[in-house]
């Protein structure tokens, strides 16, 4: 089959990396010249041990084998498994580690439940004052900013791919598709996988659509001088991951609620080395559209504030900062929304903050339930 997928992204990436690889002609097309959403603005993170029991923890752990698969094929994709440790500082922070560690699902999440000198003893680099840690080592992680151009580089060498950058698709025929250039491009089957972009075309061919848009704010800082060993979290990650669930989360939120800035814009530290040394640190979660245009100061001092007590020397400077908004849907038993939208089309989109982690297995269920 030859087939047209829509959208630049991780997603769309692995959409034509499963079509490439059963052997089908792909054409992506993306109206930018190169990505620029949600999929080059996070975490690069393979984030296995927070999901949802049931569907969401099986793609994810299905998810971190193919990436390491696509790794081993794709070294620019910078895929290492590394793991992470989400540190604890009080009591009853380290009672929610303590009840996650000890659940039936800890051997499927690789989670292990670590004292401060284990913790250090892991990361070295952690030199601030706390408890220990939950450390997972089903996490891994990727480079965002160059994944996807190592992705394509590695599709092109099969002969059986082409990439059309700056094409905005603005019609869906019988027969593919025209871009906003009055070209037409051919193919049996499209794929629209265009992130947080639902409005334009892909408002006219599905309608309104169970997923929302969320926005987020990071941050890039210069090297760190030293090997960050492994992906960190703060306990602020216990509140957002529903792996967490329970009375000793229970009790933390009512004895301990986040503090009037985490709080505001629903906080949680995410600290993950690049391979350039840099650290990339977030992050916010605002819900409510219309999103502001211009970033808050607040969430990176309390970022630097937080990260600097882990590390136990301050944050090194933040060179970069930026906003980012990914698709997310509605229904949360959902790990992504897809629905065909024509004869010849399928909308795949709305895998929230679990779409570099999850986007590999999302393509693959995508391909079986086509039938590719």
């Amino acid at each position: 089959m030859r087939i047209l997928v829509v959208g630049g992204g991780v997603l769309g990436t692995m959409h034509a990396w499963q079509a490439v690889e059963r052997g089908h002609e792909v054409v992506q097309l993306e109206r930018e010249p190169e990505a620029r959403g949600a999929s080059v603005r996070n975490f690069g993170l393979v984030w296995v041990g927070g999901r949802a029991s049931g569907p969401e923890l099986a793609t994810a752990r299905r998810a971190r084998v193919l990436w390491e698969r696509i790794g081993e094929r794709v070294p620019g994709a910078g895929f290492r498994p590394n793991g992470s440790l989400t540190v604890v500082r009080t009591e009853a922070e380290l009672a929610v580690a303590r009840q996650v560690a000890a659940g039936a699902e800890a051997a499927d999440r690789g989670f292990k439940l670590l004292d401060a000198a284990e913790t250090r003893e892991l990361n070295p680099a952690l030199r601030g004052d706390f408890l220990g840690a939950l450390w997972c080592d089903r996490d891994g992680a990727v480079e965002p900013r160059v994944a996807q151009p190592a992705l394509r580089a590695a599709l092109e060498a099969t002969g059986r791919y082409t990439w059309l950058p700056g094409r905005e698709v603005r019609e869906l025929t019988g027969d593919g598709v025209a871009d906003d250039r009055g070209e037409r491009h051919t193919g049996d089957l499209v794929v629209f996988c265009t992130g947080a972009w639902l409005g334009g075309l892909v408002r006219e061919l599905a309608g309104p659509i169970p997923v929302r848009r969320v926005r987020l704010q990071m941050a890039q800082t210069e090297p760190l001088g030293e090997p960050l060993t492994t992906s960190v979290a703060d306990a602020d990650s216990f509140r957002y991951y529903p792996a967490y669930r329970g009375e000793a989360l229970d009790a933390l939120n009512a004895g301990q609620p986040q503090g009037e800035v985490a709080a505001r814009h629903a906080m949680q530290l995410l600290m993950v080395q690049r391979l350039d040394g840099s650290l990339t640190v977030g992050d916010t979660h605002e819900y409510d559209e219309p999103f502001g245009f211009d970033v808050d100061e607040d969430p990176y001092d309390h970022l630097a504030e937080v990260a600097g007590a882990l590390l136990g020397r301050p944050l090194p400077r933040i060179r970069r900062r930026w906003a980012g908004v990914y698709a997310q849907a509605t229904d949360p038993a959902r790990i992504a929304h897809r629905a065909r939208i024509a004869e010849n089309a399928v909308l795949v989109t709305g895998p929230g903050g679990r779409g570099m982690t999850c986007s590999p297995a999302i393509a693959e269920d995508t391909a079986e339930e086509l039938g590719l």
